[in-house]
């Protein structure tokens, strides 16, 4: 035993992933002989041991789960208590003001910031929180107290109305656990202002990753006509617009979403220029070719298409779909600019949906750049489920 932490021993060999550097333990590693995971309670804060007895660090576990224990700290006299959560959140702070100088971004992504199964998103001064896993649940009000600490925040909110908390076993629910939340926030991404809906909005609110992505438009959109789909509150759409585009529309499913993306496109003096259209995305876009509308460029940026490993054939179909339909609407030798954030979608398979798209149509494709995660979304080496985000900008040619 360690300090007085239960003890989770592992089978002989299975400390390998551990000592490369990941931060999972799934429940097929365990020694269940000496160490049965009936013995631990879901949330329950444990010290980590090779077959060997060699102290691996210090993790919380779910017995219930496949993951079953997420590592925290490799030094075992750690707890995942009001203490580590500020020397973390100073560590991830630090990344991201040395970046920037302006206060929106993604200030804790998981296991990629040492703190498994949290998220929080900074908008100012109001603090939004993902809580995954029931070992980060069971600490929540150490966390609070610990950004209170950090960053001053007049408000944070808990947005933990997940579907992925169903897998640990944890309740839905939106609540404000610090100061005063408004129902919607400001946030700056390359100069455009926005407001983001954080209590009724998807996720956080809002989506930093693409932001690197977003900035390259500016290069591409001037004067151009250009198809915003999936736009949501007009993440890229608003921005092209900003960027000078002549046109805009942009296409969702949600009303809640495109009156949003008028409430930003208002904010940033471009409403003239930015249109919305309600309706499936894939039945948007049969109807605007079956009018004759062309774009110069378009902006394909699903939801995850491919959430499990057992769906990449249906999501790969639907990556397909899109990305023919978003080429037909396309002007001659006008810009694809197509992202996925499934992250059992590799980029090289993206661009080889793409190649295949273009030929099915009896064209050429050119990828002129690919776009990623950037510094608030820092990739952890071990673990290859931290990088999920692709973005890649094609030019689209009649094939001669």
């Amino acid at each position: 035993m360690t300090n007085q932490l239960p003890v989770l021993k592992l089978k002989a060999k299975a400390d390998r992933r551990l000592r490369a550097g990941h931060l999972w333990i799934y429940s097929n590693e365990v020694d269940v002989d000496k160490t049965p995971l009936k013995n631990f309670e879901p949330g329950q804060q444990i010290a980590v041991e090779s077959a060997t007895g060699k102290a691996m660090g210090v993790a919380y576990i779910n017995p219930h789960s496949l993951i079953c224990a997420r590592l925290f700290s490799r030094e075992t006299k750690y707890r995942l208590d009001k203490s580590l959560f500020v020397h973390r959140l100073n560590i991830a702070l630090s990344l991201r003001e040395a970046v920037t100088d302006q206060p929106y971004y993604r200030l804790v992504y998981g296991d990629s910031d040492f703190l498994p199964g949290l998220v929080v998103d900074r908008f100012g001064d109001v603090l939004v929180v993902q809580i995954a896993t029931v070992g980060m649940e069971l600490v929540k009000d150490e966390l609070i107290e610990a950004l209170v600490q950090t960053l001053k925040p007049s408000g944070i909110l808990l947005k933990n109305d997940s579907r992925i908390r169903k897998a640990e076993e944890l309740p839905e629910y939106v609540e404000v656990a610090y100061g005063e939340v408004p129902k919607q926030v400001p946030a700056i991404e390359n100069g455009v202002h926005f407001n983001i809906p954080v209590f009724d909005g998807q996720k956080t609110g809002w989506f930093y990753d693409h932001r690197a992505s977003r900035a390259r438009l500016a290069d591409y959109v001037k004067g151009k006509r250009v198809l915003d789909v999936f736009s949501y509150v007009g993440g890229w759409g608003v921005q092209a617009a900003a960027f000078g585009a002549e046109s805009v529309l942009c296409v969702d499913a949600s009303e809640f979403a495109l009156d949003q993306v008028e409430v930003n496109a208002e904010l940033n003096s471009v409403r003239e220029n930015v249109g919305t259209l309600q309706g499936n995305a894939f039945d948007a876009m049969k109807m605007l070719k079956d009018e004759g509308e062309r774009f110069d460029v378009v902006i394909i940026d699903p939801p995850a298409f491919i959430p499990k490993r057992k769906d990449i054939k249906s999501g790969e179909q639907a990556y397909r779909r899109a990305n023919e339909l978003a080429i037909r609407l396309l002007n001659k030798g006008g810009i694809l600019v197509s992202g996925s954030c499934s992250m059992h979608l590799g980029r090289d398979r993206l661009t080889d949906i793409l190649r295949a798209c273009a030929r099915h149509l009896d064209r050429d494709i050119q990828i002129l750049e690919q776009g990623g995660q950037t510094f608030d979304h820092p990739v952890h080496p071990a673990i290859p489920e931290t990088e999920y985000l692709k973005a890649v900008f094609a030019r689209v040619l009649t094939a001669s």
